[in-house]
């Protein structure tokens, strides 16, 4: 098994290497793929250095998995054409919508994998892939009528250069020096930005119909969804209140149930001081954590949860990892 990573110098690159490092998947040949300006570069992966080798010459022809780990620009640029030698994972935003790509969360809709068409499968954005994970068996039992949904998202989920700058900007607040900000809108240290990607025309954000359009695809196109993305001076995991409301009625303890016997779901949820999970807690791990589970009272059949996900895991590599495992369980890939 011949894998190549796209951006391996990168955030979610380096993050898909340390999730293969976990994985028990055989890899005979690792390229690490990256611009002209990484190269020279050395990155160590199972005891073993290896050389960073550039994009624009790589052959793909010597892989059969490819993880595009480099943004929506490069994907458009170089993962069609790479798609023609290798199976191409994605991890950018480019063909998420595209009718003849699966957007797979493995847990949730692996079958449609069966509908590639293009040899590419996209991976959904972070905040939506944490999200159809827990709701997917309630789904399943209760019918999701409609959701709201308000995300408190890090930075990370931005990229290296936002993560750097919430530490540039923590230093000069605490200083009381003035701050120009250079990747947010506002001040992101000690602030809240209710503002992820840009503005369409009815006033919602890129990111927030995201949310919508992709749990549509993943989940069910029924399912109504409204969100607003909120972007906290949080290094990594996003957090999401979300509001439910089913068809069927159900019971808090059936709720519980599904969403621990579900793979990728954790239950931490005691009504009491510190019972429940917080951004901090979920980083590094590969859960999706769902905490402070209620009814609500003011609709019928609603009920209320706190979802918290490491967004750099389940959000990008981790669930890129998990689709090139499903696929090569499968012998679906390079079909």
């Amino acid at each position: 098994m011949n894998l190549a990573i796209v951006g391996a110098t990168g955030n979610v690159g380096r993050k898909i290497l340390e999730v293969l490092e976990k994985k028990e998947l055989k890899i005979d040949n690792l390229y690490l793929v990256a611009s002209s300006k990484s190269l020279g570069k050395k990155i160590k992966f199972r005891d073993k250095e290896y050389d960073v080798v550039d994009l624009d010459n790589f052959d793909f022809s010597k892989v059969k998995i490819t993880f595009f780990a480099a943004g929506k620009k490069i994907s458009k640029e170089f993962a069609e054409k790479a798609s023609k030698k290798s199976l191409v994972i994605d991890n950018s935003s480019f063909f998420r919508m595209d009718p003849e790509v699966p957007l797979i969360v493995p847990q949730v809709n692996s079958k449609d994998l069966r509908n590639m068409k293009k040899n590419i499968i996209a991976n959904p954005n972070c905040s939506t892939a944490q999200l159809v994970i827990a709701l997917k068996p309630l789904h399943d039992l209760f019918i999701i009528k409609r959701v709201v949904v308000s995300t408190y998202q890090s930075v990370s989920g931005g990229g290296k250069e936002p993560m750097d700058e919430l530490i540039e900007q923590t230093k000069l607040a605490l200083d009381g020096k003035k701050i120009d900000s250079k990747n947010f809108t506002k001040q992101i240290a000690f602030n809240a930005i209710p503002h992820i990607d840009v503005f369409s025309d009815d006033g919602y954000t890129k990111e927030e119909l995201k949310m919508s359009n992709e749990t549509k695809k993943i989940l069910d196109d029924k399912i109504n969804l409204t969100a607003t993305c909120v972007r906290l001076p949080i290094s990594i995991s996003h957090s999401e209140s979300v509001n439910l409301q089913f068809e069927k009625p159900f019971s808090l303890e059936k709720v519980k149930e599904a969403l621990n016997d579900f793979e990728g779901c954790k239950v931490i949820d005691q009504r009491e001081d510190g019972g429940y999970i917080t951004p901090l807690e979920a980083e590094g791990r590969d859960e999706t954590f769902i905490s402070r589970i209620r009814e609500d009272h003011t609709i019928k059949n609603g009920l209320n949860l706190w979802i918290v996900s490491d967004n750099l895991l389940r959000g990008a590599a981790l669930n890129a990892v998990e689709i090139a495992e499903k696929l090569i369980k499968n012998n679906f890939y390079g079909k």
